[in-house]
């Protein structure tokens, strides 16, 4: 039946008559044989083939994702041009990026994207090889459903074969020293290298490498968890990809509001601060009455003493606590008016005004001193220090860098390009680079890259199958084959012979003793990953393993997909318990 679906879809049309390209699903409205066999047999009423195609149906989807997905892998994938319905474009190759832009219909693909997704947020990559396994567990496991094989059958196997596989891991992974003063910088390094090389030009992930990993070690405080909130990413039009840098400090997206205030000092005292400096209005309906012109002088004078009082503390401060060659910037969150911007210019304080509520809280870490909400109680103890400060002037725009500063826990990574394209590119580089680092400090291991792991976990997976009794072991035997689509896809996604090149690996890591080999994707021949300085995130290895395994397996149980009642999605539908 399949064969004459595939010759042609008019004759089954007109012998089974039913309208297939205006079915409620909306979304087939192209020949689709495996779909059309699913009506054929509920016409037939053949149960028992219905459901296989079913499943057939339902695994489909995932191999067109993982078929869509797999040409991204590696630092030699391609990218993928994403356009809105706006007609606006973004490059990129990012899987968590394509997961979350792309318009997925299909409920399988849905619940693998989501998967996915999912693996992103809590290890910071691993997408796309999530998606690439998910999709080779279900078709190596359609080789033996299709002659018979029950499904269960295949899931006990997998289920052995992911328990094997994690212990493997876990003998495969090297310790890195990451305690206080003796960092393994080197492999921080390497590690932050080989995510970034997925993602950017050899030329700008270099760059970047160096300040994401300085970035991560700014923002490590003792025996606490690492917080990358605390790393500010700031963006810039300007200049190239190249010019971006790290900044032992902050950089603010506002400037002084003063043509009379510096934009360059040195040696500076930074007080920052929540206060008020200009008119008040009253949250009550008020007004002021005055009989003369006198009363209404006082009225403005005794208004503005107010505010003047405020700003006389601040100056009264700068001289007590500034010497000679020191500087004082005033950073607050409210606002500051015109009179009051021209006292402070007069003495040479630097103020912005209307700083953002997430530039305060790193202001004070990056700097020292604490934040406060009165000049009235105010000491020197409150004041925080930085080497440099100075104002940058982008068209309209103004930006303020505070460096030099002395023990920070909050830096700021400046990036820079010409472009949107550039900037976005680099953005989702350096939040994988950065997630990258601080897996190694707190998994305190790495992982050799290259496709080792996966290679050798194959022959491990074929040893343990002989331990193995009864059918199960053909779901090892599918497992140990599935996990050898990294190492073939970074082959194929770098111009190599795949058979040849997985052959050559797993040879070579047979006969050097069981020591970790992986494949170079610039010659095509075995290298070491350790000497190399390949290396992968350990959490990231055993997650994508968790999660790929555990979604095959449910897939491989659905023999049915059905349109689901208004209850499921929270709305109203008739429960059979309900009393009418």
């Amino acid at each position: 039946a399949v064969a004459a679906i595939g010759e042609g879809w008019h004759n089954w049309h007109h012998k089974y008559p039913f309208d297939y390209a205006a079915s409620e699903e909306g979304v087939f409205s192209q020949f689709n044989p495996t779909k059309l066999v699913i009506d054929v047999c509920a016409k037939l009423g053949l149960v028992t083939e219905r459901k296989r195609a079913t499943a057939m149906w339902a695994r489909e989807k995932t191999r067109v994702q993982q078929e869509i997905m797999k040409t991204n892998l590696g630092p030699r994938g391609t990218l993928k041009m994403l356009v809105s319905g706006a007609g606006d474009i973004k490059l990129t190759k990012d899987g968590r990026t394509l997961l979350y832009e792309m318009q997925i219909q299909h409920p399988t693909a849905c619940l693998v994207a989501r998967t996915a997704t999912a693996q992103d947020d809590i290890t910071g990559d691993g997408t796309t090889s999530v998606v690439l396994l998910c999709g080779e567990l279900l078709k190596q496991a359609a080789r033996w459903v299709e002659e018979g094989l029950h499904p269960r059958v295949i899931t006990a196997g997998y289920d052995l074969a992911k328990q094997h596989a994690l212990e493997f891991l876990d003998g495969f992974k090297k310790q890195v020293e990451v305690a206080d003063g003796k960092v393994d910088r080197e492999t921080l390094v390497a590690t932050a290298r080989t995510s970034l090389y997925t993602k950017l030009q050899p030329e700008l992930a270099d760059l970047l490498v160096e300040a994401t990993v300085d970035a991560v070690l700014c923002v490590r405080q003792k025996d606490e968890p690492i917080d990358l909130h605390m790393v500010e990413v700031m963006t810039m039009k300007h200049k190239q990809g190249t010019d971006s840098r790290f900044v032992r400090g902050i950089v603010t997206d506002h400037g002084a509001r003063h043509p009379d205030m510096p934009t360059s000092m040195a040696n500076c005292h930074v007080l920052t601060c929540n206060v008020s400096l200009e008119y008040e209005k009253s949250e009550l309906a008020s007004g002021f009455f005055y009989s003369n012109a006198g009363e209404r002088e006082k009225m403005v004078e005794s208004e503005r003493k107010f505010t003047d009082d405020k700003v006389k503390q601040v100056i009264a401060l700068k001289r007590q606590v500034c010497k000679e060659g020191e500087t004082f910037l005033l950073i607050n969150q409210k606002g500051i008016d015109p009179l009051s911007l021209d006292m402070l210019a007069k003495e040479g304080i630097m103020a912005l005004r209307r700083c953002k509520r997430r530039n305060q809280e790193r202001l004070t870490l990056a700097c020292g001193g604490q934040a406060v909400n009165s000049f009235d109680d105010v000491v020197p103890a409150d004041l925080g220090y930085c080497g440099k400060v100075s104002e940058v002037t982008l068209g309209d725009d103004k930006y303020c860098f505070v460096e030099e500063t002395r023990n920070p826990t909050s830096c700021t990574i400046l990036l820079k390009g010409a472009n949107d394209h550039t900037i976005a590119q680099l953005k989702d580089a350096v939040r994988d680079g950065l997630r990258a680092v601080k897996n190694v400090i707190d998994d305190e291991c790495v992982i050799p890259g290259a496709g080792a792991f996966e290679a050798a976990c194959a022959v491990s997976l074929l040893k343990f199958k002989d331990t193995v009794e009864g059918k199960a072991k053909l779901g090892v035997q599918a497992f140990s084959d599935a996990l050898l689509i990294i190492p073939k896809t970074l082959a194929e996604n770098s111009g190599m012979d795949v058979a040849d090149s997985v052959i050559k690996v797993q040879d070579a890591y047979i006969k050097n003793g069981n020591v970790a080999v992986g494949l170079d994707l610039i010659t095509g021949e075995t290298l070491s990953p350790e000497a190399e300085g390949i290396w992968d995130n350990y959490r990231v290895k055993r997650q994508f393993l968790h999660l790929s395994t555990v979604l095959a397996t449910q897939l491989l149980l659905v023999d049915e997909v059905m349109k689901a009642g208004k209850r499921m999605g929270g709305g109203g539908g008739t429960n059979p318990d309900d009393e009418v």
